[in-house]
């Protein structure tokens, strides 16, 4: 094995001494059998060192999204070991695909050229979602089919980052030296635009999922001030947005009972205030070094291990083991960014600002709202809550990124 070869890995092997550590502390036989493990632990370094050999990528983008489902793992199987199975099993499935689209993803310029086809796609599945969609605590998230149930708003959230990013690559520069006041030009070009930001509308005034709008919404701000720095495009679409916030707070009693117990969670300590008043509790227990793995009581919050994962990991290790945890995703979003600042062309540039960005907006919204700086949304932790449609889906945004990351050595 060549230097060079070993350094590839070097990322990845670091990544799975540091999970099989923490796993070794987690409850006899909650994350399934070991052998099991040892495939997963496998299908991973596969993953880095089955790559293009004219190129260098940044492996520490597949070792942080390791490193984070190790830990994430390690949460759930103090909740629930019947989740934590589940949660191996899609883990499995998540290495799978971002193996298996490895090399689509190598060709990831083709993706450019199906502007619309991701529009569409987020439509279709918008409208699927209205129609047979199942409601969970006063929103309609999930499709059933058959035995498999998946939340269509984590591909969405994809598909709206590939149109945006391709949209803007082609008319990013005309828009910004478009003038304001120049009503023409701007309905020309930003029309297609807001069929995108339109989307993320309807999934808050039909769908009463504020979370993932919220998501949306900012990704969508983010990616059109890098292509644009048009402040009064931006500046109008929040304050169109914060109307539409306003409409669903005040008919969705689903929006307002999230609002209620974010404001006063002690008005209704065992109705909607409950959970809010668990999560702080658990916080409270953690205090600053936590009260030690299997050692809290995190199972007392209702829903612990997709709403709350953050409060139960911080209970048992504590702020500071929370504040690392924060800086493990700031250093995956931050990567994904310098990926983009790489980037050889716009919609490289573009498509990469697009996945960090979505990925730390979801962080910080749910990060924020178990914290109680703004109202709890339904949305999971990246990697660490139990979810398979979010553990598959953030995993393809990771090995998308790793390939924008590639750099060319040599001529192939």
């Amino acid at each position: 094995m060549t230097l060079a070869l070993a350094l590839r890995g070097a990322p990845m092997l670091a990544a799975l001494a540091l999970a099989a550590t923490a796993l070794q502390f987690a409850p006899p036989d909650a994350v399934g059998p070991s052998w099991l493990l040892a495939v997963l632990a496998l299908a991973a370094l596969g993953w880095v060192y089955w790559q293009p050999r004219d190129g260098v990528r940044d492996n520490t983008l597949p070792a942080l999204a390791v490193v984070l489902s190790a830990f994430g793992l390690v949460t759930i199987a103090r909740l629930s070991p019947d989740l934590a199975h589940r949660q191996v099993i899609w883990l499995a499935v998540s290495l799978a695909l971002a193996i298996g689209m490895g090399p689509l993803f190598d060709r990831f310029r083709v993706l450019g050229s199906y502007t619309y086809v991701w529009i569409l796609g987020s439509i279709v599945l918008f409208g699927l979602l209205f129609t047979i969609g199942q409601e969970v605590n006063g929103a309609k998230l999930w499709i059933r089919v058959g035995a498999i149930q998946f939340e269509p708003v984590e591909i969405v959230k994809l598909f709206v980052v590939l149109f945006m990013a391709s949209y803007l690559a082609q008319t990013g520069d005309v828009i910004a030296a478009s003038k304001p006041w120049s009503l023409r030009a701007n309905a020309k070009y930003l029309g297609p635009l807001f069929i995108g930001w339109f989307v993320s509308m309807a999934i808050l005034v039909l769908e009463r999922d504020l979370g993932m709008a919220v998501l949306l919404v900012g990704t969508f701000a983010i990616m059109l001030a890098i292509a644009t720095r048009r402040i009064d495009l931006i500046a109008g679409s929040l304050a169109i947005f914060g109307v539409a916030v306003w409409w669903a707070v005040t008919h969705y009693h689903y929006v307002q009972a999230r609002i209620a117990a974010w404001a006063d969670p002690q008005a209704d300590p065992l109705g909607t205030g409950y959970q809010a008043m668990q999560g702080m509790y658990a916080l409270a227990a953690g205090g600053l070094f936590g009260t030690g793995y299997r050692l809290g009581e995190p199972y007392d919050i209702p829903s612990a291990a997709t709403d709350y994962a953050f409060a139960s990991f911080s209970e048992e290790f504590g702020a500071l083991g929370g504040i690392v945890l924060c800086f493990v995703f700031l250093a995956l979003v931050r990567r994904i960014f310098a990926v983009a600042a790489r980037a050889p062309d716009r919609y490289a540039k573009l498509l990469a600002a697009g996945l960090a960005a979505t990925l730390g907006m979801q962080t910080f919204i749910i990060v924020g709202g178990v914290l109680r700086l703004f109202p709890l949304t339904g949305i999971t932790l990246p990697f660490f809550s139990y979810g398979g449609s979010s553990l598959v889906t953030n995993f393809a945004l990771v090995a998308l990124a790793w390939s924008i990351s590639s750099v060319r050595t040599r001529t192939a």
